[in-house]
């Protein structure tokens, strides 16, 4: 009885580890549109104004990256969010955190957004910045330093 236990708890690992070991993140990417919205498409509005104050609002960059993501709704509607809120929150794409209180609670959203916004500011494409944002390199982003105007890396 405890070998066959062990044998499973065994063959069990051995799976999980396969798994993750194989897994293909540029396949396993969260949701997002593969194309802007089209023009006459009328989105939920991204968080502004008045509603970027109270307890989710404390830190200067919970409202500089809703400002900045309110600058670049349609790219943001095209990239994908690795917080994995498609799945918990039935987000469609990076752009969805920002709609809700969420953008201000989970760092990887907010991250993920600044990058974009800073990317499309430097000429990138969607395309491109998704590229950047399967790759990483949002977790770069220092969120203490965005708002204060420092040069980020």
């Amino acid at each position: 009885m405890r070998s066959r236990l062990w044998l499973t708890l065994t063959v069990a690992l051995i799976c999980v580890a396969a798994h993750a070991q194989w897994t293909d993140p540029t396949v396993d990417v969260p949701a997002f549109h593969a194309a802007s919205p089209v023009r006459s498409a009328v989105l939920p509005p991204i968080l502004h104004g008045k509603e970027l104050s109270g307890p989710n609002f404390q830190l200067a960059w919970q409202v500089k990256v809703y400002q900045d993501a309110a600058k670049v709704s349609r790219v943001l509607y095209q990239l994908p969010c690795y917080c994995r809120c498609d799945r918990a929150l039935g987000h469609t794409s990076l752009r969805s955190c920002f709609e809700g209180l969420h953008g201000a609670e989970c760092g990887t959203c907010a991250k993920e957004g600044f990058y974009a916004y800073r990317m499309t500011r430097k000429g990138w494409t969607p395309s491109q910045i998704r590229k950047g944002i399967e790759r990483g390199e949002w977790k770069k982003i220092d969120l203490d330093t965005i708002a204060d105007g420092h040069r980020h890396s």
